[in-house]
């Protein structure tokens, strides 16, 4: 087939194809013969944050409701010919979807059937069909879902600590939306949204597994249906720098406090090249990994539960923080740890030790990341849609530098635009 790339990386042996589909699909595949299960993702770039847009050859600028994205993804499964959970599981196929503030993806995980388990991706994701009498039946199924994750600790203090951060950036609004949101979606709004943001030029298919690549392009040319390319551009409000509050509590159902605490970044320079995005990695893993000085402290003290802390990098357009989460009976102490590590590391630099057991670390953890064709998928696209590759993401661990990770840490991190958000036990109701 022409046109088709082979992309090799030397330091693994793997290899995938890509292919720009005269339809304008971004498609795939990474062959893994020796696998007995094929995963397959077949994503749009679009999710919660993407409330404002226009479209190429438009001045206007459009306004949807909060939660259409995670509203469509419910509503795809379902068409005039029946359910397509149902179409897969007679196939033996297991199936799934998400929704995210950046991306829809619509994906199935099977042993057998491949090409028939596609068949139904492919079919489904682009056949939309919605009545009034569905949309208002999936309204009442996920006003509760809402109402659900307002009483889940763990949600609420996530985004309480976007809502102390962000003044106008939609990355605070929950992804489902509101229930106030949600009661103006129709038809109409989904169509809209659906015809904007599924153009295939806006999505990818990723296929990871023991799967002929040849021939599932074959079938990609007699499914995918080709339509008038549409561009669009993301309009977002001038995001502050400064963060909203340093501080927010919440009382709800929980043993032990929860908490989420967070440097806000600066995100006006676009998202990260694959080789500052492993810079980043590096770092947190050096700050705060299990095998770190800062964990030790806290472990000691019995200041978190070790099972539970964790830490991310966590941007997309528009916005950029670096995270630690976990359960502590005292939160601000943890807060309070974490700021005078990052201080000393800027005031002393990082040991050279930590930089290169950390280092090897993750770069093994990636390596290893090949043996799953869901990681692989999932981290195509992940990167995919952020204008990274995966091989070039796994190759710049080799050329990072302690000076590199010393250099990240002085940008990030400061002190004025560090966040807690913490969700204590409500003696009340326990």
């Amino acid at each position: 087939m022409e046109n088709v790339i082979k992309v090799e990386n030397k330091r693994t042996g793997d290899h995938y194809y890509q292919y720009k589909h005269p339809s304008g699909l971004n498609i795939i595949i990474y062959p893994k013969t020796k696998f007995r299960t094929t995963y397959a993702m077949f994503s749009t770039k679009y999710g919660s944050i993407d409330i404002c847009f226009k479209k190429n050859g438009e001045e206007k600028v459009t306004k949807v409701p909060a939660g259409i994205a995670h509203f469509l993804e419910h509503k795809l499964f379902e068409s005039e010919d029946g359910d397509a959970f149902a179409r897969y599981a007679a196939i033996g196929a297991s199936a799934n979807a998400y929704t995210s503030f950046e991306s829809t993806c619509y994906l199935f995980s099977t042993t057998q059937n491949v090409y028939d388990a596609l068949t139904i991706l492919l079919d489904f994701v682009q056949s939309p069909y919605f009545t009034d009498e569905t949309v208002n039946k999936e309204m009442g199924i996920i006003g509760q879902e809402i109402r659900m994750y307002d009483d889940d600790p763990s949600w609420r203090v996530m985004f309480n600590m976007l809502e102390a951060m962000y003044h106008k950036h939609p990355i605070k609004v929950d992804i489902a939306g509101t229930t106030e949101s949600i009661a103006e979606i129709t038809p109409q709004y989904l169509y809209d949204c659906y015809n904007t943001f599924y153009n295939l030029n806006n999505m990818s298919l990723v296929i990871a597994g023991n799967i002929d690549h040849e021939y599932a392009l074959s079938m990609c040319d007699k499914m995918l249906k080709v339509k008038e390319p549409i561009t669009v551009e993301r309009v977002f409000d001038d995001e502050p720098a400064e963060i909203v509050k340093p501080y927010v509590e919440e009382k709800l159902s929980v043993a032990m406090p929860l908490f989420q605490f967070g440097y806000k970044e600066d995100a006006s320079a676009g998202l990260v090249d694959e080789k500052t995005l492993a810079t980043t990695e590096i770092l947190l893993e050096i700050l705060a990994s299990e095998s770190s000085e800062l964990f030790k402290r806290l472990s000691d003290a019995e200041l978190v539960n070790e099972a539970s802390f964790s830490y991310e990098f966590f941007e997309g357009e528009g916005y950029s923080s670096i995270m630690f989460g976990g359960e502590s009976r005292d939160p601000k102490r943890v807060a309070e740890e974490i700021k005078k590590e990052v201080a000393k590391f800027k005031a002393e630099g990082i040991p050279a030790d930590s930089f290169e057991i950390c280092k090897k670390s993750l770069y093994g953890t990636n390596i290893s990341g090949l043996n799953s064709a869901s990681n692989i998928a999932n981290a195509i696209t992940s990167l995919g849609f952020k204008n990274r590759e995966i091989f070039t993401y796994i190759d710049s661990y080799a050329d990072i530098t302690l000076k590199d990770v010393e250099d990240r840490l002085q940008e990030l991190m400061q002190e004025d635009k560090a966040v807690l958000s913490v969700v204590f036990p409500d003696t009340d109701i326990i």
